[in-house]
């Protein structure tokens, strides 16, 4: 049977792992935790670019070789994972090697879930608060480093998962792969959840299925032990927006300093200052 895969590369935070629970409600989707798929991608890349042999011989052959080994790759990982035809795997890097993944898989399809960037720095703050019991290397008192929100948020900003993230969004705007993404707003897709998933539908070219809302059953399973105190992978079993606090939660200064930083954002996906 000819299966088929489609890829989620959301930012952090931003409903990743609540889209793969809908979209697996479909007996016909086969949806992924966070996948390492694309590392073996990468790691056959490294392999390829390293090897003497490529370098000496055909040099046009050894590259389409490249692309159908991932491709055969890409096809005996699917059936390994499921019988179902449709798998909707999920890493935030797919959509920043998206003309590789072209030549390997033509015309992918890519989810790109996007949010309101201080709620996204305010979920990573929340993590750090409620657990005041691990050192995870953030913070150093004797330097004064990363020892008030603001200059969690400046770090964050500049590293994983958030700074990686937005950055290569933006450069996927700016060499316009993202003109290939379908982008949902987690706002829109928390408040009006069925517009948003007839909209993946039709991004994939398949028949609309009728999802439910209000009682969400977890498929996906992580150990969020291996990501850490910011790893939350445990969904809510309804949707609905949860107030905003990124005011209350970051202080006005540093809810204006993301918004400054960012202003390429904010008017490209059209949040409110």
């Amino acid at each position: 049977m000819k299966q088929k895969i489609f890829y989620q590369s959301s930012l952090p935070r931003a409903g990743s792992t609540l889209l793969q629970n809908v979209m697996g409600q479909n007996p016909e989707f086969h949806v992924t935790p966070t996948s390492g798929m694309i590392d073996l991608m990468l790691g056959t890349r490294i392999g390829y670019n390293g090897n003497k042999e490529a370098k000496a011989g055909d040099e046009q052959m050894w590259r389409q070789g490249f692309y159908a080994y991932c491709r055969e790759g890409f096809k005996g990982y699917a059936e390994v994972l499921t019988e179902k035809p449709y798998i909707l795997d999920k890493n935030r890097a797919w959509g920043s090697y998206y003309r590789l993944l072209n030549e390997i898989n033509p015309d992918p399809k890519i989810v790109f879930m996007v949010r309101d960037l201080r709620s996204v720095f305010t979920s990573m703050e929340k993590k750090f608060r409620s657990n005041p019991d691990t050192d995870d290397g953030l913070l150093d008192n004797g330097k004064l480093k990363n020892i008030t929100t603001h200059q969690r948020i400046e770090t964050w900003s500049q590293g994983h998962p958030i700074g990686y993230a937005v950055t290569k969004l933006h450069q996927s705007i700016l060499d316009k792969t993202a003109q290939k993404f379908l982008f949902i707003k987690y706002e829109d897709f928390c408040a009006n959840p069925d517009p948003q998933i007839k909209s993946i539908y039709q991004f994939f070219d398949l028949p609309y299925f009728q999802h439910t809302y209000d009682s969400i059953q977890q498929i996906t399973i992580e150990d969020d032990t291996v990501h850490g105190i910011y790893g939350d992978h445990t969904i809510r079993k309804s949707l609905g927006m949860l107030p905003e606090d990124y005011y209350e939660i970051l202080g006005e200064y540093t809810c204006n300093w993301i918004y400054e930083t960012y202003k390429w954002y904010y008017d490209i996906f059209q949040y409110k200052k």
